[in-house]
């Protein structure tokens, strides 16, 4: 349990756990699970997150990266949505959990037939917090999602297994199916300062 001098512990203990897991397993299937029970308790609080990675932008969501693994094994992202901003139909190309801290998201899955046009897979999701989705190319990797509460920020936190903001993704057209090429990089320059425990330390002294 972390104190008030050092609230984002839960994340780096989740970076920790994280980091290890990519070590010892590579099947996907192992990864998912094993994350999915690391996340779940990262996002039953929301003050460890920095200020900094919880800001809405009036115009388009925000994706800002909390941690990525140094051999590209993974990362952690923070998705800040305004009221009403929503994605384009997407994929990621890698497997992703996603995990609701704060608000609450809407989700569409969608299935690319052979002739390139989409089609709907299944009812709309509701994402609340504490729940944690799913996303890869072996079991649905296209939606659309966007922020179900219609006058408050909604955030989520989104750990894929590489650095998500280098991939090359895709968008693709709601008529005609057809797919473009996208990276979507990271809203911040900057990333949140996990090492730094000295105040902890002093207060010891």
């Amino acid at each position: 349990m972390s104190n008030s001098l050092d609230t984002i512990a839960p994340l780096r203990e989740f970076i920790v756990g994280m980091t290890k897991l990519v070590t010892q397993e590579s099947e996907e299937k192992n990864l998912i699970t094993k994350g999915s029970e690391l996340l779940k308790p990262l996002i039953q609080s929301d003050t460890w997150l920095p200020e900094f990675c919880s800001i809405p932008n009036p115009e388009f969501y925000q994706q800002f990266l909390l941690h990525a693994d140094p051999l590209g094994r993974f990362s952690v992202v923070s998705f800040v949505w305004g009221p009403g901003q929503k994605t384009p139909i997407h994929d990621h190309c890698i497997w992703g959990l996603i995990g609701m801290l704060r608000g609450i998201e809407k989700g569409q899955r969608y299935q690319r037939l052979p002739t390139g046009e989409l089609m709907v897979d299944g009812p709309e999701t509701v994402l609340r917090p504490g729940e944690i989705e799913v996303v890869s190319p072996t079991i649905g990797d296209i939606h659309v999602v966007s922020n179900a509460v219609p006058d408050k920020t909604s955030i989520s936190i989104h750990v894929y297994g590489a650095n998500i903001g280098a991939v090359k993704r895709h968008t693709y057209d709601p008529v005609t199916g057809s797919p473009k090429n996208f990276v979507s990089g990271y809203s911040s320059k900057q990333v949140p300062n996990l090492w730094d425990r000295s105040a902890e330390i002093r207060a010891s002294l």
